[in-house]
């Protein structure tokens, strides 16, 4: 039976369209995608996110172990920052992409729902003999997602800590609804924002609060379209256990200056590799969708692969990201997709597709 996040019979009563999605029931969307997409882009949208992973982190050797376990440099990370970094295999592959959290008591990460069972066990094989905590706190809590352009003016007022005044990447303990919680400028859309995490019970309640306060419940399918068009990569299709982070585009994410980690000799090897394939950014000429495993051409040769694709709502073409050879990955070379049979012309161009406008600056 798939897992239910606390808003489950929040979705349905609402009629959610519900998928399974990576062991959890899931809404996929509420009206229709576009205009969800559309909320999040000119306004507010809410999204649950109870299904990604949780994990708590302690212990005397807890930064040892972190240094060993992700590629950035973890002893970098200031108290109540967030960093974006990768969990490697021992061959340099990704085992899933991860948000680290430091707090003056200890830590916190973030990690993808698909992958929560594998890094739980993973990092219990990496902790051998030091003394590290680790705890899985994603059952008993709720995690909410507000994004968009208006998110900081819609949850004003919502918490006792100022959630306005955080820099992005950064995050606070603070109440909320007079319960414990801990909010995050963070997400997933290529917007302003913020995600909150806080028990089960109170998301609820904190979800009704801001659905009356005006952000529009958005589902699965909006949350694609918008990290698609903000270039975002997602466990499972542009990152998988055989790619790696430099050919994904993620060398900013790998220090590998600061002594040993796990894949780090593997990865040394790899970019030394400069047949592999590498990440890139697609548009193509029609309105025709390159699907995932849609076959992209060169002079007549195959070079890659699309990896995801969407009619991007917000731009008004067809885009896509894929791993293409690097001799084809230069951007403004001329591509063909393959899409159901009928060539379709493309381009190489550059990620993101989309950049949130900058505030207009006032006197």
């Amino acid at each position: 039976m798939p897992l239910k996040t606390p808003l489950f019979a929040w979705h349905v009563a609402r009629g959610a369209r519900m998928v399974e999605f990576c062991g959890w029931d899931m809404p996929i969307q509420y009206t229709t995608i576009v205009e969800e997409h559309a909320a999040v882009r000119s306004g507010v949208g809410l999204f649950d996110v109870s299904h990604m992973g949780r994990l708590s982190i302690g212990g005397p050797d807890a930064l040892a172990f972190l240094q060993d376990v992700v590629t950035c440099d973890v002893s970098t990370i200031k108290d109540f920052q967030a960093r974006y970094s990768l969990v490697c295999n021992t061959a340099g592959g990704i085992r899933d992409d991860v948000l680290t959290y430091r707090w003056p008591y200890g830590w916190s990460m973030v990690v993808n729902a698909s992958n929560r069972e594998k890094i739980v066990s993973w990092f219990a094989e990496r902790k051998g003999n030091r003394n590290v905590d680790i705890a899985d706190r994603t059952t008993a809590t709720c995690m909410i997602a507000v994004q968009g352009p208006k998110a900081a003016e819609l949850c004003r007022g919502l918490t006792d800590a100022d959630a306005g005044a955080l820099a992005y990447y950064h995050a606070t303990p603070t109440r909320c609804l007079g319960q414990q919680c801990v909010v995050s400028r963070t997400g997933y859309t290529g917007e302003d924002g913020f995600e909150f995490m806080i028990g089960a019970e109170p998301g609820v309640e904190l979800w009704k609060e801001l659905i009356k306060r005006g952000a529009a419940p958005c589902g699965l399918g909006a949350r694609d379209t918008l990290r698609l068009e903000a270039g975002m990569p997602l466990y499972g299709h542009e990152l998988t256990e055989e790619i790696d982070p430099l050919q994904a585009g993620l060398g900013r994410s790998v220090k590998f200056d600061k002594g040993e980690f796990a894949g780090r000799e593997a990865l040394l090897r790899r970019r030394e590799d400069k047949s592999r394939l590498l990440r890139i950014g697609l548009e193509l000429a029609g309105k025709r969708i390159a699907r995932e495993g849609t076959t992209l051409s060169r002079d007549g040769q195959t070079i890659g692969r699309v990896t995801s694709g969407t009619f991007a709502p917000t731009l008004q073409r067809a885009i896509a990201m894929a791993y293409v050879e690097p001799a084809s990955a230069a951007i403004g070379t001329a591509l063909e997709a393959d899409v159901r049979g009928k060539p379709e012309a493309a381009r190489v161009v550059a990620l993101p597709f989309y950049r949130r406008p900058k505030p207009a600056i006032t006197d």
